[in-house]
């Protein structure tokens, strides 16, 4: 697979900074976070908001880092042993993915990887955990609701959101190749027709519910806190898990964090 030769080139990374996990199975740990610019999704969430990261994708900012500044953050910060690399959509990126693969190989850094699911890569050293948020009918962006930065969201904008929406080929070949993984379906815990949908993908993926972490939708503070109490309460009734995204609790929509 592509690697990365210059490492001073600048690559479609968009932010780079030191923080704790706060989602899925890592939450807790220390970590470099490696966010990608650039996006196959346009997800919306209604009371939910945009994506938290429509810097990415609804409205793409240019990356400006570059390789070696990722090892210069790591070799700052040499008690941090995890990374998580985001976006937007990494896998857009496979060159990029894989020379993560080959330098947290060098470094024994867990690597965590967080997608939507829709592209499958086959890497040349296993990542050590892939993030899958498949996105569902609750994240389609509804005609005349205005971005961020104000445009109209028209048939254009949901085509381009639904062409990859849902892979499910390149979900199932992404956890049989990189084994580690679990599932983060962003749900409101009131609407039960996604509900639904959220359960018919985890059966044909064959998920044990102990990957299946249901993450509350909301960008801020406050939206988050409109799902928060419902998914919880779903959640304890019915046997998987919860990601309690607490770095918007702690933020509410700050970058960088």
């Amino acid at each position: 697979m592509k690697r990365i030769t210059d490492y001073n080139k600048k690559l479609p990374i968009l932010e780079l900074y030191t923080a704790v996990q706060s989602e899925g199975s890592r939450a807790g740990y220390p970590t470099v976070i490696i966010r990608t610019t650039g996006c196959t999704h346009r997800c919306f969430f209604g009371e939910g908001g945009w994506c938290d990261s429509w810097q990415t994708s609804v409205h793409p900012e240019k990356g400006g880092f570059t390789f070696q500044d990722i090892i210069d953050l790591y070799d700052a910060n040499p008690h941090i042993g995890e990374m998580m690399l985001t976006g937007g959509s990494p896998t857009m990126h496979p060159a990029l993915v894989n020379e993560l693969t080959h330098f947290k190989t060098e470094r024994g850094i867990i690597m965590t990887m967080e997608t939507e699911g829709s592209h499958f890569l086959e890497t040349d050293f296993l990542i050590d955990l892939v993030s899958i948020s498949p996105k569902f009918s609750n994240s389609i962006p509804q005609l005349g609701v205005k971005t961020p930065l104000g445009k109209d969201v028209d048939e254009k904008m949901i085509k381009t959101h639904n062409r990859l929406r849902l892979n499910y080929d390149a979900i199932s070949k992404t956890i049989a190749y990189h084994e580690n993984y679990h599932l983060k379906p962003v749900w409101d815990g009131e609407d039960m027709s996604v509900l639904e949908e959220i359960q018919t993908a985890v059966a044909l993926l064959d998920v044990p519910e102990d990957k299946v972490f249901f993450m509350p939708a909301g960008a801020t503070r406050e939206q988050l806190f409109k799902s928060y109490p419902k998914v919880m309460n779903w959640v304890r009734d019915n046997g998987y898990m919860m990601t309690f995204r607490p770095h918007i609790v702690a933020f509410d929509d700050e970058r960088f964090v």
